[in-house]
């Protein structure tokens, strides 16, 4: 497959995809699903059955191994990048077709790629919680101690890198960006090359299904130390959902499990 640019869309169910060329909808954990008459990401190499706990980057895996293009980036089905001075993250309309008229543009990401290495989302703040402190009351942070273990032996170039994203309390979320084909090649060798073995060293077994999405949660940390250690030149957009988003809800349960302290 030879495109200038392709942005995945990452879906598992059938959806109103974006109409420009550069939008790609690839059906993540296609593995054993029925045929949603998208892209799977079960052809050729590929690690379509990991996606209950790899979520969206079976679907960067797949394009890793099988798209040559001179861009590639990642968006979800309900969550885009929207075009600069655009829209605010999660905010919403009554019509379909409006909410997909406030997506990056073709030629919006053109002409940033121009100037930019990379496109990235605008980081999210903790506030109160380091990215460390959040990881640890928000899932099982044996599994990122273990990850620091394995950057230390494996990449210990990039161990310092690792502590200062950490320590920090702003992170930029979602697995979602625009870059190079050969930028992109180089982070997807170094995070698999990671997460490949933090799969062979934690037992996920008596996670729920929420928590064994461990190597997506990992993998959104680990973006932002590949960014740390590589220092591209980025330009951060709002990122907007195209469906309401329960604030509330998503504040109740971080707090109830700050509370609990049940991922410890």
């Amino acid at each position: 497959m030879k495109e200038d640019i392709k942005i995945l869309v990452a879906t598992h169910k059938e959806y109103q995809m974006p109409d420009e060329d550069m939008y790609f909808p690839l059906h993540v954990g296609r593995e054993g699903k029925k045929d949603l008459g998208y892209q799977g990401d079960n052809t050729n190499d590929n690690i379509s059955l990991k996606n209950s706990t790899y979520c969206e980057l079976t679907g960067l895996y797949w394009a890793w191994k099988n798209i040559n293009s001179k861009y590639i980036g990642l968006s979800h089905y309900r969550r885009y990048f929207s075009n600069e001075g655009g829209l605010t993250a999660n905010i919403n309309h009554t019509k379909q077709g409006e909410k997909l008229d406030n997506i990056l543009s073709e030629k919006n990401a053109r002409d940033l790629l121009k100037h930019y290495n990379i496109i990235l989302p605008k980081k999210r703040n903790y506030y109160i919680e380091t990215v460390w402190s959040h990881y640890k009351n928000a899932h099982h942070i044996k599994d990122l101690e273990e990850t620091k273990r394995i950057i230390s032996e494996k990449h210990p170039s990039y161990i310092n890198s690792f502590e200062r994203v950490m320590k920090r309390r702003k992170l930029h979320l979602y697995n979602m960006f625009i870059m190079k084909k050969e930028d992109f090649d180089k982070y997807c060798e170094w995070l698999f090359d990671i997460l490949f073995e933090l799969e062979k060293k934690v037992d996920i077994s008596g996670y729920d299904a929420y928590q064994k999405r461990i190597f997506g949660f990992i993998g959104e940390r680990l973006f932002n130390v590949w960014l740390e250690e590589n220092q591209l030149k980025y330009k951060e957009l709002n990122v907007f959902n195209v469906e309401k988003v329960n604030q509330v809800k998503k504040v109740v349960n971080f707090v109830s499990r700050k509370i609990s302290g049940k991922n410890r």
